[in-house]
């Protein structure tokens, strides 16, 4: 432990901020010219820096171990998201640092370099007991943050690659500190940008222009109701048609009644982790769980709202989260339909797509899940969970695609307290320690089985 918070301190001293428009590109190359470096060091064979088509790299290893076992590909990431205000961290984001409570604050501590550490772990215990039970092989992504897909097609170009017969994914969490989580289901998502413009024969019709006086069209900083129409009034109008007065996400044609059957998340925590003010309403109906792992979810992550009177168009990003058993291209179809048939007074309405991801759901069944229900039972003294995530993975779906028949379970350090991709991440060191020894014992397990489960995109 004390050699993998030395590690650790290092990862998070790399300022590997996913973009290259947000960090220098330097620092994402410096990161991964220090892993290949510690693979090395620590036996790994066919070590390279892979050129993905985003114009990142990610770095792979391999381990042999004894002929005929089964192959076992473990994942994590090394880019980041920005620590958004600095100001606002009590430690520097950039040094881990350990306060008084224990945990060790920095950038990307739980999300991901904690995972990366977490594997070199794993496989260091194992190497104590005489070497790795089965054949490794290790992939760290260099673009995950910003959501690209460089991994994933170079996945698709050498699927030779990445083929494993069980998969572990250390990119999640626990439910809680102490509660061994396994993460069974993943919502994908469609990322659509919505342009709203007045219609111009109307615009010239007004006589609208940038400079025009408030007066009787009140297109200026005194406007009023009596104005034509205006593209973001037409727009807020447009995109509030994506909830009903409960707060249900509701897009035509879209089932919006899922229901979780797994590890519920209790009301009473939820609005903690989430520091939702008191008296403030959690928006929707159904359970937590229900709303974050199994529904839908729309939600505006950018607006562009021009000078009134400009008569410029009004722009949005919308990020439509979908619960599995929906595919995404059919979800971006009726998101664009829905938009489009929502739009007020006759305003025209523009749906780009610029991105999709499949959502996931693992089978439980699978001897592999078998395998790590014992582990964390032996490292955690407790059973294990299965839980959802409202987020998604994107590699799932592409590895799912490529090896059928290959078992994907995902762990990790990223419990709620963890705070990933917020101000003043941390990381639990009994939770690194723990998942550690989790994923040592499930590799043991896995020395005399082959993969015959599957998960389904």
């Amino acid at each position: 432990m004390p050699r993998a918070r030395t590690e650790l301190a290092e990862l998070v001293a790399f300022r590997s901020v996913a973009g290259p428009a947000r960090s220098p590109g330097s620092e994402c190359e410096a990161t991964a010219e220090w892993l290949a470096g510690t693979l090395r060091a620590e036996g790994f064979q066919d070590v390279a820096l892979l050129d993905t088509p985003d114009g990142a790299r990610s770095v792979y290893g391999s381990l042999p171990g004894p002929a005929a076992s089964p192959t076992v590909l473990l994942y994590a990431h090394y880019d980041i998201r920005p620590p958004l205000d600095e100001s606002a961290w009590r430690t520097p984001p950039f040094t881990l640092t350990v306060r008084e409570n224990g945990r060790w604050y920095g950038r990307g501590a739980a999300g991901c370099k904690g995972g990366i550490v977490m594997h070199l772990l794993a496989l260091r215990a194992l190497r104590a007991g005489g070497g790795p039970p089965v054949n490794v092989k290790l992939i760290v992504e260099g673009s995950r943050e910003r959501g690209t897909g460089g991994l994933e097609r170079y996945a698709r170009a050498h699927p030779e690659l990445l083929a494993a017969d069980t998969v572990v994914i250390g990119d999640t969490g626990n439910v809680r500190a102490g509660l061994p989580t396994v993460t069974v289901s993943l919502r994908g998502a469609v990322r659509a940008r919505v342009t709203v413009e007045i219609d111009p024969v109307a615009a010239s019709r007004r006589g609208r222009s940038a400079d025009a006086h408030s007066g009787p069209s009140g297109t200026g900083r005194t406007a009023d109701s009596t104005r034509g129409p205006d593209a973001t009034a037409a727009l807020i109008r447009t995109l509030a048609s994506l909830h009903d007065g409960e707060g249900n996400t509701v897009v035509d044609g879209l089932d919006g009644a899922g229901r979780w059957c797994g590890v519920p998340y209790p009301r009473r925590r939820f609005r903690g982790d989430a520091a939702v003010l008191h008296g403030v309403d959690l928006p929707g109906s159904g359970t937590v769980a229900d709303r974050l792992w199994a529904r839908p979810s729309a939600t505006v992550t950018g607006l562009d709202c021009p000078r009134p009177g400009s008569g410029d168009g009004a722009r949005a990003l919308v990020c439509l989260r979908i619960p599995p058993g929906t595919d995404a291209a059919r979800a971006a179809e009726l998101l664009t339909r829905h938009l489009e048939s929502h739009t007020p007074w006759g305003a025209r309405v523009r749906v780009e797509t610029v991105g999709q991801e499949q959502p996931f759901s693992a089978d439980t069944t699978a001897p592999a899940y078998t395998a790590m229900g014992e582990a964390m039972r032996l490292a955690y003294g407790q059973e294990m969970r299965v839980a959802g995530l409202g987020g998604s993975v994107p590699l799932c779906g592409t590895l799912a695609d490529l090896s059928p028949r290959a078992e994907i379970l995902l762990i990790g350090l990223g419990e709620p307290e963890a705070r990933v991709h917020a101000v003043n991440e941390s990381l639990d060191p009994r939770e690194l320690e723990r998942m550690s020894v989790t994923e040592a014992l499930f590799l043991w397990r896995l020395r005399n089985r082959r993969g015959h489960g599957h998960c389904r995109p």
